[in-house]
């Protein structure tokens, strides 16, 4: 789903939830190729952490798939064939280091007359999520909406939405959608009155339109539970139940604070008991709260964060979307992000996950790819990509390492391989088809678009999306840090270099790519694990760790200490295996694609001013 798209007021989306109804058990599946004994992909939260069957940390890394669902031209699937669905997952996995997405659906689609489920939509849509499962790919749907539904614009608008069916928009007899002077899309979210009423409606289940809603939401998971194996089913990280909340109009008297507690937490409680009647008991309810409850501009924030939810894990994860508002605006911030931009707002993301005793996954973020606003995009996304792996600036990071938190999981908006070849009549209408960026209320977001020869590409540096990251920790994370060196038109962006206080790691890096991981060791047999960037082949890897030094790692076996291996799925994408059999006990591990052939002396100073420099910094 997309982002506030623009620049003066914000403008964040709305969706929706989840797919699923009845069907027949399928075969056991094999698990995706290139699995090892300690692959599982299921998900649960413990201890306010995503963790998987091992009792491993786990960071979901991905995209949004995609925004197409919100057009007409492919009847609200992500995709125009499984076969691109393939293709998809692949790229995602290959090109931008995803090991999950966020996987849309329509409502509109799924229920496009009252009561009557559509099981052809639900087939389709379930083999295209098979294709990112059986890639090694964690799905999390969501029945995405935006400005409630589509049917509530002229076929001559200006603007568009998506998610609710038409024949929901006929019970309400809702004005004439008029947005006045409105420059963005999202700000028909507090100024069109069809939108505000009919978003009032739902909440307050007018026409029954919400009790239709969750029927279908419990239908459609039943679907997707009874259709996929359960190996495959393993791979579903949770559900989405609605993007971006937001009241469309507050009752006389009504706080944003009231507001959640009163209406949106029990829509909440009745999508999470539809969860469980649907097979999804173990899965958790991934729910966000109001939509400018972490708004970066002062006049449009309100109070909210769920905050009288009271303890949500392990049957609820704290989700929430961030978008640069100010830098969107094109007025409220004129220059490009910098080192620690986003420190702030992710600490808050971070501390009521916290305070709710959940895992949290900012499930939107990104920036507009075209547009006077763009040249922004790669500080933005750099800064943003820097507060999801660690609560610090670069410039304090190396003196403070044990205040770096938690990594969190993230999805950017979005991964959309029809970019700029749409063909969608915009509301219907014939005379305004619309083919460029999104197609979609003039959004350009996708991190990707099909070359001239129908192959993925990127539209953005590799070196910004492919990350190193530690997608499961065996134990504790203390701290996470990786310098990317993505750039900035011609200049590369290091915000977080080696202190010359260290050296040999200094030299031992240079003018590479490096990340460094800190974690307190579980005792158990599975290892650490760190998805290791295309920049980083085996041949020119070198990792520097308290377990082993090595440049160039082995492949990956129970009694090697530091390996690699093939990542699930088949997709060509690796990565890098931390073996530490004890527990309780710190363990740091540098990796870095600088030095082509360090000398064992050079290895050898790297790793003694590491360990007392970790010996120093984290007690």
């Amino acid at each position: 789903m997309p982002t506030i798209r623009a620049r003066l007021l914000v403008v964040l989306v709305v969706l929706f939830g989840s797919v699923s109804v009845a069907g027949v058990p399928p075969a056991t599946a094999a698990p995706p190729p290139g699995s090892l004994w300690f692959d599982d992909p299921s998900v649960t939260v413990r201890d306010g952490r995503f963790t998987d069957a091992h009792g491993r940390e786990i960071v979901l890394r991905g995209y949004n798939v995609s925004g197409e669902t919100k057009l007409a031209e492919n009847k609200g699937l992500p995709f125009a064939s499984v076969a691109d669905a393939r293709k998809s997952a692949t790229a995602l996995r290959a090109l931008g280091g995803g090991n999950t997405v966020r996987f849309l659906l329509s409502w509109a689609y799924a229920e496009p007359e009252r009561g009557q489920v559509d099981t052809a939509y639900l087939a389709a849509a379930t083999d295209q999520m098979k294709a990112f499962l059986d890639a090694g790919i964690r799905v999390y749907p969501d029945f995405h909406q935006d400005l409630y539904s589509r049917h509530l614009f002229d076929a001559d608008s200006w603007y568009t939405g998506d998610g609710a069916p038409k024949w929901a928009v006929e019970a309400g007899n809702y004005p004439d959608e008029s947005c006045g002077i409105c420059l963005f899309w999202g700000q028909n979210i507090t100024q069109n009155e069809a939108v505000k009423r009919a978003t009032y409606d739902f909440w307050h289940n007018a026409h029954g339109v919400q009790d239709a809603f969750l029927a279908t939401a419990e239908k459609t998971m039943r679907y997707v539970q009874q259709h996929l194996s359960a190996d495959q089913f393993k791979g579903i990280a949770g559900f989405d139940p609605y993007n971006e909340p937001h009241a469309g109009v507050y009752d006389s008297g009504q706080t944003s604070r009231a507001w959640e507690k009163d209406v949106l937490w029990p829509f909440y409680e009745k999508f999470r008991t539809r969860m469980d009647a649907a097979g999804w008991r173990d899965k958790p309810a991934f729910v966000e709260p109001n939509l400018f409850w972490n708004a970066n501009l002062d006049f449009q924030k309100q109070e909210g964060g769920l905050l009288d939810a009271g303890s949500l894990g392990p049957r609820y994860v704290f989700n929430t979307h961030f978008y640069d508002q100010k830098a969107i605006s094109g007025v409220f911030m004129w220059g490009k992000a910098a080192d620690g931009q986003y420190a702030g707002d992710f600490r808050t993301v971070r501390d009521r996950a916290a305070a709710a005793r959940t895992a949290a996954v900012v499930s939107e973020f990104g920036h507009p790819l075209a547009g006077n606003v763009s040249d922004k995009a790669p500080t933005v996304l750099k800064a943003m990509y820097q507060a999801l792996d660690s609560r610090l600036k670069g410039a304090d990071w190396w003196t403070d390492p044990a205040a770096s938190g938690p990594v969190l999981s993230g999805s950017q908006w979005q991964w959309d391989i029809y970019n700029g070849r749409h063909r969608e009549p915009m509301n219907g209408n014939p005379d305004k088809v619309l083919t460029a960026g999104d197609a979609w209320n003039e959004e350009d977001l996708s991190a990707v678009r099909l070359d001239d020869a129908g192959k993925p590409v990127l539209r953005q540096d590799a070196r910004l999306l492919d990350r190193l990251y530690p997608s499961a920790t065996a134990g504790e994370t203390v701290g996470f840090t990786y310098e990317d060196r993505s750039r900035d038109g011609s200049t590369t962006l290091t915000w977080n270099p080696v202190p010359g206080s260290l050296p040999n790691v200094q030299r031992l890096v240079g003018s590479g790519q490096y990340g460094l991981l800190l974690w307190r060791s579980d005792g158990g047999p599975a290892p650490t694990e760190l998805h290791l960037p295309a920049s980083f082949p085996a041949a020119s890897t070198t990792v520097v760790s308290d377990l082993a030094t090595v440049h160039g790692p082995p492949a990956y076996t129970a009694s090697t200490p530091v390996g690699v291996a093939q990542e699930p799925g088949g997709t060509g994408s690796r990565r890098l295996l931390l073996t530490a059999p004890n527990s309780g006990v710190l363990h740091y591990a540098l990796v870095t694609n600088g030095a082509t052939a360090p000398s064992a002396d050079l290895l050898a100073a790297a790793r003694s001013e590491l360990a007392a420099w970790a010996a120093k910094e984290v007690s």
